[in-house]
């Protein structure tokens, strides 16, 4: 698979308007888009992927995905039934209401996609940097700095399935 960084588009109209409507007080995953913005890029992962090849998912929804599957403490099957199903998903992923979503396999190549280019920090970095940016988390507070936990223990659901 390659890549071909695009932009990220914007959240499609009725896409927001039923999300509104189905979460007037919000989510966690319409709250990470709406504040967040667009959290990852492609360019971050620009790195991990060839030049050459069929073009693969967008890494930065996989890199969201990931990180709503570990708040929702979900398997991979249950997270990519998530992107099919759920409409404050759609919207923090910034699909039509009528995607179909991917397979759940989709999402364990993506990890090790990570681990093998030695990028399985990013995630976590990146959220820290934005959290950071908005006065979230401050210098010399107790954190965890190692995603490897995170990574971990997604795999271990996958196997349980």
């Amino acid at each position: 698979m390659s890549l071909k960084p695009a932009p990220i588009l914007p959240i499609p109209e009725e896409t927001v308007r039923v999300a509104r409507l189905a979460f007037p007080k919000g989510s966690i995953a319409i709250r990470l888009r709406d504040e967040l913005g667009s959290l990852y890029q492609d360019r971050d992962f620009q790195a991990l992927f060839p030049v050459h090849g069929q073009p693969g998912l967008a890494p930065w929804r996989l890199a969201i995905v990931t990180v709503l599957q570990f708040l929702e403490n979900w398997s991979d099957r249950q997270a990519a039934e998530a992107v099919r199903a759920r409409i404050d998903w759609k919207y923090a992923l910034g699909l039509e209401l009528s995607d179909a979503g991917f397979h759940f396999s989709v999402l364990t190549e993506f990890r090790a996609r990570l681990v093998a280019g030695g990028a399985e920090h990013l995630l976590l970095d990146r959220m820290l940097e934005q959290f950071r940016q908005r006065g979230l988390v401050k210098a010399r507070g107790k954190q965890r700095t190692d995603s490897t936990h995170v990574l971990a223990a997604v795999p271990s659901l996958s196997l349980l399935e």
